[in-house]
């Protein structure tokens, strides 16, 4: 953990000139990572601009690149860090063209409880969830989602029994993520409403949100309620093998997971839930059913083709040392080991932030102990005077998200890991400034 000291004469000079050593070896090194990956994926001048080659190598989040002068919006979780992979050889793989005639009808399969399923996405996520071995799938039946927020607004859908005295309590422990509440009381629902912390609620009936990894703060958790009238939703958007150790597969009764996350491509705008129980599955069918009549096949089609390239790259041959080319989790992992060192040191040259302890475990993915790399930091300020983070930090030109939105207090804030090298080099070199 970082925190603050007092230094003075001769050792405070040397302490200074230390954590000047510091900043320029993180910006160092992480200036580095960026120039081999942009020389590596995306080819020899990628970073020279060559004439004509603009369009070919500008980011593909529609945000403009960022200079040493930029605002860095590190508030949203938009994983353009994943753009670099993609750009490379297993981008081919995961090309598709979709005939004109294709995916005219609102159907992918009558015969299914989800019937707009395409069957090649529910293929494929079964392949995946087997190589990874972080949830069982036997037994289980696939629902598709514009995302997994609708996934979750289908759950509590199903789980709140209609003609209910109360609405059904949704809670979950603090700091959770920030739009639950939001999206639990959008429609403003009789049949379900946000009843906050799940640590503080006193009650038998309810439904709990357990996000494990965490979103904010990267902790595993489990349900901290045990009535027997409660029931938990699980949201394992985060539990893949780049962010967290694989302890074992995941067979809770419902369990979310999203394409953006996993693979990097939010903008697919597609999630997938596991479900145990039949009724339940038929209900959350039923909901994305009036909801949006079904989920974009042509999306579900490009998902399918993105997931197949994973497991394939996999299957064709084992990730070998130093070399992590079709291998999308050992790429992003290897990127976030050296997103949380350079963070860590800036942390250690300001001496005015702290963040959470690194927690090992074994992986059964990566057959070894490794560390968690979480795709949010949650950073905390000792410094006095300073209890609104999130506004201090803008002023730096640093947007996040505060963590009163998180249900947790103002001298925290969430900062997303997984933005463009650039703007994360720019990040930390503010940060290990400030004093």
């Amino acid at each position: 953990m970082g925190g603050c000291g007092k230094e003075g004469g001769g050792g405070g000079m040397a302490a200074q000139v230390g954590r000047l050593g510091v900043v320029a070896s993180v910006a160092i090194n992480l200036a580095a990572l960026a120039l081999y990956l942009r020389r590596r994926y995306f080819g020899d001048d990628a970073g020279g601009g060559r004439k004509g080659e603009e369009a070919a190598v500008a980011p593909s989040s529609g945000k403009p690149p960022v200079t040493p002068d930029s605002v860095i919006n590190l508030d949203h979780g938009d994983p353009t860090m994943y753009e670099a992979f993609w750009r490379g050889g297993a981008g081919e793989g995961a090309t598709i063209v979709i005939p004109g005639w294709q995916t005219m009808s609102y159907f992918s399969d009558v015969g299914s409880l989800c019937w707009f399923l395409e069957p090649g996405f529910e293929r494929e996520v079964r392949r995946l969830h087997r190589l990874v071995g972080n949830a069982v799938t036997d037994g289980y039946h696939v629902l598709v989602g514009t995302g997994s927020t609708q996934l979750f607004q289908a759950a509590i859908y199903a789980l709140s029994p209609p003609g209910a005295a109360a609405p059904m309590s949704v809670v979950s422990p603090a700091p959770y993520y920030s739009s639950y509440p939001a999206v639990t009381d959008y429609l403003k629902s009789g049949l379900y409403r946000w009843a906050g912390d799940a640590k503080m609620f006193d009650g038998e009936t309810y439904i709990e949100l357990v996000c494990s990894p965490n979103n904010p703060d990267g902790g595993v958790r489990e349900a901290v309620l045990k009535s027997g009238a409660g029931v938990a939703v699980h949201d394992l958007a985060y539990y893949w093998p780049q962010y967290t150790p694989i302890t074992q597969a995941a067979a809770n009764d419902i369990m979310l997971f999203t394409v953006s996350k996993c693979t990097g491509h939010a903008g697919t705008r597609l999630g997938w839930a596991l479900v145990k129980d039949r009724a339940v599955a038929q209900k959350m069918s039923k909901f994305i059913e009036l909801n949006t009549i079904g989920v974009s096949k042509d999306s579900q089609l490009r998902a399918a083709k993105i997931l197949k390239a994973i497991t394939d790259g996999y299957e064709r041959a084992p990730a070998a040392a130093g070399d992590d080319s079709g291998h999308l989790f050992h790429f992003a992992r290897r990127q976030m080991v050296a997103r949380w060192a350079a963070l860590r040191a800036a942390v250690a040259a300001s001496g005015i932030f702290t963040i959470p302890d690194e927690l090992p475990g074994h992986c059964t993915f990566a057959k070894e102990t490794v560390a968690a790399y979480p795709p949010f930091a949650w950073l905390r300020c000792e410094k006095e005077g300073v209890d609104d983070l999130e506004g201090y930090l803008r002023e730096h030109k640093i947007i996040t998200r505060g963590g009163g939105k998180f249900g947790a207090d103002g001298r925290v804030v969430r900062v997303s890991m997984l933005d463009t090298d650039e703007a994360f080099a720019i990040f930390v070199g503010r940060l290990a400034a400030m004093k």
